[in-house]
């Protein structure tokens, strides 16, 4: 799907924006008597003075935090299913990859007889950031004749290469490159640091752009644009080899299972690796989305302009789904034994060193004297939430088949919740939880039909093409 098919059409705007007539602009203005009214107003509101007092001397949650709502939240549950480590994507954007690389090792583990395994995150990130740069210098060539400060134009250079993504797009990488054993290409100091290497990569993709519109303003022909796209592409691989080391097209595997069994599979691919180590068929799950956006029914397949890594990948597919039906399917899965690949706005109402997570585990509202309460549908509308990071549920505490709490394998180390492990109480999924990815032989008939019909194209910045 090419990146301008969703793109409206868009009139021209003024440069400065709009101008207000005479007497908005006089009421615009910020006055002294203002200042003075919302200044006498605060100091004549006790409740407001002791909040200043308390949170200029300690942290925002520490004043808010609900101390019977945290403690309400013990952290065991009915089923769980995790009986290993947590991994760590330090100082990377990578949970998308390292989520649904830890979904994948549950069924490897077992394969190798092994408690503890990982599969290489920058193996799967190195790939990613090349194809994904292919994928984005073909957009750049797609849109060569937009306008220089078009809406799309923009979007596109705004964010080059990041760290983030999505289900399907690891499904592209593991499909396409394979997957290898951490030991076969180790974390380097980029890997686990992506800062300054992203950095690099972005100048080079932004130079590479201007290089093919310039070209393509001065009537090139496809193979010359071709040749040009290459090189660049040449030069994101220089980059990233030199930060993440060379992807290896073989290696030797061999290890000693949990029983001091010895095994040896000798040289091996790595879709080799793939296709004997990984238990689950990739093309059997589906992602499922919470869009709270009343003109989005549900039941109706959704995609994003544009979304994807893979030229020639697997699509990026939603279908939109009820939240509690998304909440059944998951506890289902795990029930089943099968954790499950999830996405969600992390970082709001998250005590993060206990590892709980409640949606109305802070008063804000109390601290402040304000109403900051917000629908699901109207944060998304207003841009106060999107997916941000995703996770596995390996666990679920049911009480008469209704789900109160859940457990979540994080990928930010072991230091805090429960060595690693964070508990959702279920409010929180409710509000914050955006994607669920399960099998589509588990789906209700009602959400069935999106699986295979024409899914709705949405531009490429709406906020369900937000990446992990």
């Amino acid at each position: 799907m090419s990146i301008t098919e969703a793109t409206p059409a868009t009139g021209s705007t003024s440069a400065t924006g709009p101008k207000p007539d005479a007497a908005r602009a006089s009421a615009d203005v910020l006055t002294a008597e203002t200042l003075d009214e919302f200044r006498s107003d605060f100091l004549a509101d006790a409740n407001a003075v002791r909040m200043q007092n308390a949170v200029t001397r300690t942290t925002l949650d520490d004043i808010a935090l609900r101390r019977d709502r945290f403690v309400g939240i013990p952290s065991t549950v009915s089923h769980r299913l995790d009986d290993w480590k947590v991994t760590n994507q330090m100082k990377s954007g990578r949970c998308w990859l390292f989520a649904a690389l830890n979904l994948l090792r549950v069924g490897t583990k077992k394969e190798l007889g092994l408690k503890d395994f990982e599969f290489s995150q920058n193996y799967a990130m190195y790939w990613d950031k090349l194809e994904r740069a292919n994928f984005w210098l073909g957009d750049i060539l797609d849109t060569s004749q937009d306008e220089a400060g078009s809406r799309l134009l923009t979007f596109l250079l705004s964010e080059p290469l990041g760290d983030g993504g999505q289900w399907d797009m690891a499904v592209s990488i593991f499909e396409k490159h394979g997957v290898v054993p951490q030991e076969a290409m180790p974390e380097t100091e980029s890997s686990s640091n992506t800062a300054k290497l992203n950095t690099q990569l972005r100048v080079h993709l932004r130079k590479s752009a201007l290089s093919l519109r310039g070209l393509a303003a001065d009537g090139a022909d496809e193979a010359t644009l071709e040749e040009a796209k290459r090189s660049a592409l040449q030069g994101v691989h220089r980059i990233l080899t030199v930060h993440l080391g060379t992807p290896p097209t073989s290696f030797e595997w061999q290890w000693t299972d949990d029983a001091k069994t010895f095994h040896r599979d000798g040289v091996t691919t790595p879709q080799e690796f793939f296709d004997r180590y990984v238990t689950l068929d990739l093309q059997d799950y589906v992602c499922l989305v919470d869009d709270p956006r009343r003109d989005h029914p549900k039941g109706e397949a959704l995609t994003v302009a544009g979304l994807g890594n893979v030229r020639g990948g697997s699509e990026v597919r939603y279908v939109n789904a009820p939240i509690q039906t998304m909440k059944e399917l998951a506890a289902a899965s795990i029930r089943n034994g099968e954790p499950v690949w999830f996405g969600c706005d992390v970082g709001k109402q998250v005590l993060r060193k206990e590892g709980r997570w409640a949606a109305d585990l802070f008063d804000y509202d109390g601290v402040y004297g304000l109403d900051l309460g917000m629908t699901k549908e109207e944060r998304v509308l207003s841009g106060d939430s999107a997916m941000t990071h995703a996770m596995l549920l390996t666990g679920v505490d049911l009480d008469d088949g209704e789900a109160r709490r859940w457990r979540v394998e994080n990928s930010w180390g072991d230091a805090n919740g429960d060595q690693g492990f964070y508990t959702m109480d279920d409010s929180w999924f409710a509000e914050y939880v955006f994607e669920v990815v399960v099998k589509k032989s588990a789906l209700p008939e009602s959400l069935r039909a999106a699986l295979t019909s024409e899914p709705r194209i949405l531009p490429a910045w709406d906020p369900m093409g937000a990446l992990a």
